[in-house]
């Protein structure tokens, strides 16, 4: 698994390996585009390395091969899937496929990729049942037992059922968490974890990176670079489109907005629900990005802007009608509407609603 850009915490975990002072649970937190995933998943083939405590990036020995295909018998795998009664390994083949490809995917790629649609992504009771019955068994032919989980943030309740196994874990047995979103993960879980933080990849490091594994031009590289904000799943969508099609739907949405036509609102609120959950979350998480470049854009035009141009010529216009009022409480609404659609909100309803606040918000004389 290749990994860049990380150096302090790849050094820190590397300084847990030669010490021999391996945590029974580890929370690496920070977004995936960082590389947090992939620090976790070479993690864990270190601690199979038939080299430990040195485990060197290039070894070549059985154990490492196997945990770069993913298929090392005593690394075990959870993550967020679909259904009612779903657990991981319904969706091993899909899950190795998607990391072989691009280990740096967002949590909307990896539902999209599974056909998610319009359903919402957990990790059910019956993964946690999974995960225990694993982790009882011994140890096949590694040093250790490691259950890595992508995404504890989607365990929510339900991670109340691994509470004493973390706590308490068997012998030689190390949890490997990587979360994006620290504040939904119950506290229990996070008191019971040694964090380790992750960042934003520097710009140089994602402009080389696109250079040296997409062939990119040094110019083009570091413009994508620059507007990838240090995520470099980011980067590579950027790479493969022009523009972002969630930049044409807000500017869409706002014009909308801005008239406050009944019909064109109710019509716009309808075709919004039929984007599936994870692809409206994706929306207004865009949304959120674009409100705080405009912000910075209002309070010093010469700064540069994380947007492409034509997000640059619309935020610059937008700038000159919204006040700071006006960005800081569409940010809130738009907010709210993350949280409400990730507990199931009527889509359609939501929208509309806040169509109809943000008209009335900048249609108010300031």
């Amino acid at each position: 698994m290749i990994v860049f850009g990380q150096d302090s915490a790849q050094a820190y975990l590397r300084q847990l390996l030669q010490q021999e002072r391996i945590p029974h649970a580890l929370l690496l937190a920070g977004k995936t585009g960082w590389g947090t995933l992939a620090l976790a998943l070479d993690f864990a083939r270190q601690l199979q390395c038939r080299n430990i405590p040195h485990a060197p990036a290039d070894c070549a020995c059985a154990a490492c091969e196997k945990s770069r295909q993913l298929a090392h018998p005593d690394i075990h795998f959870s993550y967020p899937v679909v259904g009612t009664n779903a657990v991981s390994t319904d969706y091993l083949a899909e899950w190795r496929k998607a990391i072989a490809e691009n280990p740096w995917l967002s949590a909307n790629d990896w539902f999209q990729r599974i056909g998610a649609e319009n359903k919402q992504g957990n990790i059910t009771k019956e993964e946690c049942v999974a995960i225990v019955r694993k982790l009882s068994l011994k140890t096949f032919e590694g040093r250790y037992k490691v259950l890595l989980m992508w995404l504890p943030e989607y365990l929510g309740k339900e991670g109340n059922r691994l509470l004493k196994l973390i706590e308490e874990p068997p012998d030689q047995t190390v949890f490997l968490l990587a979360a994006e979103n620290t504040d939904a993960i119950l506290p229990t879980i996070l008191s019971r974890c040694q964090m380790v933080k992750t960042y934003p990849l520097p710009d140089e490091v994602v402009a080389k990176a696109l250079q040296n594994r997409q062939g990119l031009d040094a110019e083009r590289a570091r413009q994508i670079a620059f507007l990838a904000d240090g995520d470099y799943n980011q980067a590579l969508q950027m790479a493969q489109t022009l523009e972002s099609d969630d930049a044409r739907l807000l500017v869409e949405w706002l014009r909308h907005c801005w008239r406050g036509n009944g019909v064109e609102l109710v019509r716009w609120a309808e075709q919004f629900a039929q984007l599936g959950r994870e692809n409206q979350k994706r929306f207004f998480t865009y949304a959120l990005h674009f409100l705080r470049e405009l912000l910075a854009i209002k309070v010093n035009p010469q700064l540069p802007a994380r947007l492409r141009p034509m997000e640059l010529e619309t935020a610059r216009k937008m700038a000159t009608v919204f006040s700071l009022e006006h960005i800081t409480q569409l940010a809130a609404r738009i907010n709210d509407n993350i949280f409400y659609i990730e507990r199931n909100a009527n889509p359609k309803a939501l929208i509309l609603d806040a169509s109809l606040g943000i008209h009335r918000l900048i249609k108010k004389p300031q």
